[in-house]
This record gives structure tokens, sequence and C-alpha cells, in this order.
């Protein structure tokens, strides 16, 4: 899977353009600690968990595994704009009320099923958000998606470049040999990465 298919899949999956593509395209991304970002450690943990939601440990290695909370952190950081960052950042404080407010807990404490219900509550109402002001908008004006639509593009995206998921997840050929554009496929087999 190249980085073009993989920004079509995540567009598909959460509904709206990913945010930052121009960006993301230029920016050299070297792991920075938290003292130079908005986000805490905790904030690290959380995103990790939703990340986890988003797409679990099965029989392949899940979110958590890849560590994309850390990896969302930088992209916020190095490659949002103000607007998209604070609408992320935002989201977090939202997320975390929102779980109070409910469940009278922390995130991070809810059980799976909490998580699920709530992640699934975000994800329908950021579809909603985005069909009536992101896409039916006819005027120029840039438009912030919803902040659970860039939580999810970043998990997606931070997992499928990420080491673990371009090798365990993914079929990966670090130096690929020659074009075979009729390559035997087989129902269920993984989709390929390249470096």
């Amino acid at each position: 899977m190249n980085r073009r298919e993989l920004l079509k899949m995540i567009t598909v999956a959460t509904g709206t353009l990913f945010v930052g593509t121009n960006v993301f395209a230029k920016s050299v991304l070297s792991a920075t600690d938290l003292k130079n970002t908005d986000f805490t450690d905790k904030d690290v943990a959380m995103l990790n968990e939703i990340g986890e939601g988003i797409l679990p440990r099965t029989d392949t290695p899940g979110a958590k595994d890849a560590n994309v909370g850390l990896m969302m952190t930088i992209m916020v950081t190095d490659c949002y704009e103000k607007p998209e960052r604070e609408a992320f950042i935002s989201g977090i404080s939202t997320i975390k009320a929102y779980a109070h407010q409910v469940y009278n807990k922390d995130f991070i404490a809810l059980t799976v099923e909490q998580q699920m219900k709530l992640l699934t509550t975000l994800d329908n109402e950021a579809r909603i958000y985005n069909e009536k002001n992101v896409h039916a908008s006819e005027n120029t004006t840039k438009k912030i998606p919803h902040y659970f639509s860039l939580m999810k593009q970043l998990v997606l995206f931070c997992f499928f470049t990420s080491k673990i998921g371009a090798t365990e997840v993914l079929r990966y050929v670090a130096v690929p040999g020659y074009y075979d554009g009729a390559l035997p496929y087989k129902k269920g087999d993984k989709a390929w990465s390249t470096s």
C-alpha cells in the first residue's frame, strides 16, 4: 500500500479529507519529548486507548502496540495548523468531560464496552457534523472536520505508517522486485506496503 492509497483509505474511513496532507508530504518527523508539545503522558495514554478502540489487537497488533498516541501528538504539534491543533486538543478535553459526565470515570478507566459505546457515539456525531458543516458548505472557506475525525485519521495514518503496521499487518517488501501487474490475489490476503 502506498501513501496515496493510505490517504484515500483514511478519507473513506473517516468521511472527510485527510487534514494536513500537504504538510505531511514535506515534514520530516522525529521523536520529540512531550515538553515541546501541548500534550501530557496521560493524553498519549488516552490517545492510545482511542486508537485501540479504532484498530484493536486481534490476531495482528493493534494501535497501542504501535504507540499511535505518541505519534499522534507529534503529528498534531509538528504538522497541524493552529485551528486544527486547537480543535484536536479541545477534542481530548471534550472526550474526558463526556466520559466523566456519562460514566463518572476517566476514559482510560472505562471498560472496553464503555469505551466502544462512547467512540461509536463520537463517530456518529462526527459523521453528522462533517456532512452538515464540512461537506455541505458552498463557500470556499476551509472548514475543520470534527475533532474525532481528526483523531481517527491520525490513528489510521500513524498505525499503517508505523513499523508494526507496515510489517506485521500489511505485507511488506523493503525493496520490491520487478513490477508484476498480474500478481495473484486471493480474497483475504493482506494489502502490500512498500518503503
